[in-house]
């Protein structure tokens, strides 16, 4: 099953087992059953501390159970975990052989303290990039606590079950049967949820936390540059962040970072925030702003920013880097069936719509390669464009032309989305050359139409905003509030791009330093030193 290659880097993880790992397996006719009979024995070959059962007991099948013989934890991959799954398997059998798990100690001591029986099911697809993070989490969750158990279930492997269920999005998290959660979640989310006094606990964190020189809002790519060029100055720097690395973990391919031929956005991510936090960045993510109150305004000099948990962390300069968001089409039946049919991410949730008819709305770059993208899984795809002309780039428009199941409608205005009360049945489009109104029967659609600036935490500050919502700065990134600059796709700068975004990222920090150097530490701290 495993290539010598694989062989020999999973050997050399193995040999960090403590304990003994049994891996229980439960199987059917199914040529997926075989693979994973395959798999678990190549596992147990390459370490004398795994054993392989097989029993057939499990109500699914085919499934591995990987149980821990000292702390009796169990995590279930039902299906074949390869593709974005198999880092989440390997980190699997170390920590349920003993491997310290790297979570800080109080958030180790918090899943163990949690006293509620967890049956978790996580629905996935091996394509999504998001798919992992989730799985990881709650894994180490059921690596620590007998209580919780654990088991990602393929969604190609299980398409009856996925049907029955209604998913059309994933990963697609249910806990105790019921609908947990839809989408990527960190672990910090998932404990929120489970444990009811930990946002709580955290805010009284957060509102212990000494001021900072700089304060970077966001964790994306600006974000990271803006805190990174920050702590190089010494000064004390924190990230606040809804999740670190914003919507470049939602983006499956990069190809036009300079002297990177090839990337994916969760491994730049990955890659970003190892920089970050090299420097001693405080980061603090699960966040959300909610306000910001300018030193002018403040009871003691600094910048207040307000989170919607109710913390409020001090600044003596911020920078806002909150990035941007898909556009949605807002239009009946959107919110309806939103992960029931209407999806955002043909990486994450194409692989649902195998064999199936889907529509792409929008026809610029990002519209084009969901296009190309999704052909490869489904019977049809229809890219609907409102101007009269496609916009992406030469290059993918040959190629999408020259697809032969993907069909282009131009001059076309989404009025719909239909459906059945449980999924998408299809949509309604208006002709814009003829005003005929027109109807497309589908299982999908994938709206792919552009960003909107998250920015609507700045709606009642004196930070000025462009009439799109996008913060307007000068050329040093200052906005209109003295000692806030801001970087990124939240900004009226042009042309959305990750290495743009760095640069005006690094650009905010140096105004803000250049800010920081010619004005008064507020006298509070400067009474403190």
């Amino acid at each position: 099953m495993l290539d010598q290659a694989m062989k020999q880097q999973l050997q050399s993880y193995l040999s960090n087992l403590r304990s003994k790992v049994l891996l229980r397996l439960s199987l059917d006719g199914s040529d997926t059953a075989t693979k994973l009979h395959a798999l678990a024995n190549d596992i147990a070959s390459l370490s004398d501390k795994v054993s392989v059962v097989q029993d057939n007991s499990a109500k699914r099948q085919p499934l591995m159970q990987v149980e821990s013989e000292a702390k009796g934890t169990k995590i279930g991959f039902a299906g074949l975990p390869m593709g974005h799954e198999f880092t989440s398997l390997v980190l699997a059998l170390l920590h349920s052989g003993g491997h310290p798990i790297k979570l800080e100690p109080e958030v180790i001591e918090q899943i163990a303290a949690l006293e509620t029986p967890l049956e978790v099911e996580i629905f996935i697809s091996l394509s999504c990039q998001n798919c992992p993070e989730v799985v990881q989490a709650f894994n180490m969750m059921a690596a620590i606590n007998p209580l919780i158990n654990v088991t990602m279930i393929d969604g190609a492997a299980f398409q009856q079950e996925v049907k029955q269920r209604d998913i059309m999005a994933v990963p697609s998290v249910f806990v105790n049967g019921e609908l947990f959660g839809q989408g990527r979640m960190s672990l910090a989310e998932i404990l929120n949820k489970v444990d009811s006094g930990a946002a709580a606990k955290q805010a009284d964190k957060l509102n212990q936390q000494a001021p900072f020189d700089v304060l970077v809002v966001g964790g994306g790519p600006a974000g990271s540059s803006a805190a990174i060029y920050a702590a190089r100055k010494g000064i004390r720097t924190g990230v606040v962040a809804d999740r670190f690395g914003g919507q470049v973990q939602d983006t499956m391919a990069i190809e036009n970072f300079i002297s990177v031929k090839a990337t994916t956005g969760p491994k730049l991510v990955a890659s970003l925030e190892e920089h970050v936090k090299e420097y001693g960045v405080e980061v603090m993510t699960e966040q959300r702003a909610a306000n910001i109150i300018g030193a002018a305004d403040s009871d003691d000099g600094y910048i207040h920013v307000e989170l919607e948990s109710g913390a409020v962390l001090k600044a003596r300069s911020v920078i806002t880097s909150t990035g941007a968001r898909w556009r949605e089409m807002n239009v009946p039946g959107e919110q309806a069936y939103r992960n029931k049919g209407v999806a955002y991410c043909p990486h994450c949730d194409g692989p649902l719509f195998k064999g199936k008819r889907t529509a792409v709305i929008g026809g610029g770059n990002s519209g084009i390669e969901a296009a190309i993208d999704l052909a490869g899984i489904v019977e049809h795809v229809t890219v609907l464009e409102f101007a009269d002309t496609l916009r992406a780039d030469q290059v993918l428009i040959d190629k999408v032309r020259a697809t032969g199941n993907i069909d282009i409608i131009t001059l076309a205005q989404t009025t719909q989305v239909l459906g059945d009360g449980d999924r998408v049945t299809g949509l309604e489009y208006k002709d814009r050359s003829s005003g005929e109104l027109k109807q497309l029967s589908l299982s999908g659609i994938f709206v792919q139409i552009g960003l909107v600036p998250n920015s609507e935490w700045l709606k009642d500050s004196k930070v000025a905003l462009s009439p799109r919502g996008e913060i307007e700065i000068n050329a040093h990134g200052a906005t209109s509030l003295p000692g806030v600059f801001a970087a990124g796709d939240v900004t009226t700068v042009p042309y959305k791009q990750i290495i743009i975004a760095m640069g005006e990222g690094a650009k905010a920090s140096l105004g803000a330093f250049d800010y920081l150097i010619r004005n008064p530490v507020p006298q509070s701290q400067a009474e403190a030193a």
